[in-house]
C-alpha cells in the first residue's frame, strides 16, 4: 500500500495529497486560480490558519464546510487566504503618469471618462485613479467633465474596507502634500493616524462584486480598464478568456493595464502592445497613435 503523501503547516496541521487536489481543484472551477504541484506548503500554511480560527480538525472537514455553505461567505473567505490583497496607492506610478496623459491628449473631447478597476482589491487602485483624473480636471483651462469608476474585486470582505476608505496615515507616503490635502480628511481623536478619503472623491468610485471568470454584468464600454496583479494567478486559458473578455468592454482607443510582474505573451487577442504592461483597443477605421 502506497502511503499518502502529506504537508503541515506551522502547527503540525497535516494536508494530504487527496486534500490539497480537492481544494486546488476547488479554487479552479469556482475562481479560475492556479494551484500548481508545488503549492502544497503555501495552502497548508495559510489554510492552516484558517481552520484553526474555526476550530475545524482537519482540512478535508474544512472543505466540506465551504462545499455545504449556502451563503457563499466561506468560499470567499478561502479566496482570501489563497490570494494576495497586497496594493497601495500609486502603486505602478508610471500608470497613472500615463493615464494622465491619454486624459489630455486622448480622451480630451470625452465626455463623460468610464474607467474600470477590475480587481480593486481594499480600495487603493480605484481612488488613486480618482485622484489622478481629478488632478488634470483641475488644471487651468481644462474641460469640467463627468468621470465614472467601476471598482470590483470577488472579495466582500476587501470591498467593505475599500468602501469605508480609511487607511492607516503611512498608505500615503507616495502622494505629495497638496494631493493629501485636496482629496483626504486628516483623523483626529480616536482616529489619529488615519485618513479617510473626501466624499467628492468617493462619489466617482462605484464599488460592485465581480468574479472575473464569471460573465460580466456591465453593459457599458470603459475608455480604461485597469486589471493588474491579478491575471499571475490564472492559467493561460484563464487568462486568455478574460482578457478577450476586457477587450471587448473596451471602448475602441481604450487602453488595458495589467500589472508590471504580468505578460500577455501566449494569450490570443486584439489589443495593441503600446509599453510593458499597457495595451490598446485599435480605433475603428484605422490604427491608433501609440506611445513609448
Amino acid at each position: 500500500m502506497i502511503k499518502e503523501n502529506t504537508y503541515s503547516d506551522a502547527t503540525g496541521l497535516e494536508l494530504k495529497e487527496r486534500e490539497f487536489h480537492q481544494i486546488s481543484q476547488l479554487a479552479h472551477e469556482r475562481f479560475g486560480l492556479e494551484l500548481k504541484p508545488g503549492k502544497e506548503a503555501l495552502v497548508a500554511a495559510r489554510l492552516g490558519k484558517r481552520l484553526r480560527q474555526r476550530g475545524f480538525r482537519s482540512f478535508d472537514e474544512y472543505y466540506q464546510h465551504v462545499l455545504s455553505d449556502s451563503t457563499g461567505d466561506a468560499l470567499i473567505e478561502l479566496i482570501d487566504s489563497l490570494t494576495t490583497n497586497h496594493t497601495s496607492f500609486l502603486r505602478e506610478r508610471s500608470h497613472f503618469e500615463f493615464l494622465a496623459r491619454a486624459v489630455v491628449e486622448e480622451f480630451g473631447d470625452v465626455r463623460k471618462l468610464e474607467i474600470w478597476s477590475a480587481a480593486c482589491s481594499s480600495g487603493e487602485e480605484p481612488y488613486s485613479i480618482g485622484m489622478c483624473v481629478s488632478d488634470v480636471f483641475s488644471k487651468p483651462g481644462a474641460k469640467n467633465r463627468e468621470v465614472r469608476i467601476l471598482a470590483t474585486d470577488i472579495s466582500t470582505r476587501v470591498l467593505a474596507k475599500a468602501r469605508r476608505g480609511v487607511y492607516p496615515a503611512e498608505r500615503f507616503q507616495e502622494l505629495s502634500e497638496a494631493w493629501r490635502r485636496a482629496y483626504l480628511l486628516k483623523g483626529d481623536g480616536d482616529c489619529r493616524g488615519y485618513y479617510k478619503i473626501k466624499p467628492e472623491l468617493a462619489r466617482l468610485v462605484e464599488f460592485e462584486r465581480l468574479n472575473l471568470i464569471e460573465p460580466f454584468s456591465q453593459h457599458r464600454l470603459f475608455h480604461v480598464i485597469f486589471c493588474r496583479n491579478v491575471m499571475m494567478y490564472f492559467d493561460k486559458a484563464t487568462q486568455q478568456d478574460i482578457v478577450q473578455r476586457l477587450s471587448a468592454c473596451l471602448e475602441p482607443g481604450g487602453y488595458l493595464f495589467v500589472g508590471h510582474s504580468e505578460s500577455l505573451t501566449g494569450v490570443s487577442h486584439d489589443l495593441q502592445y503600446v509599453r510593458p504592461a499597457t495595451h490598446r483597443k485599435e480605433k475603428r477605421g484605422g490604427r491608433s497613435r501609440v506611445w513609448s
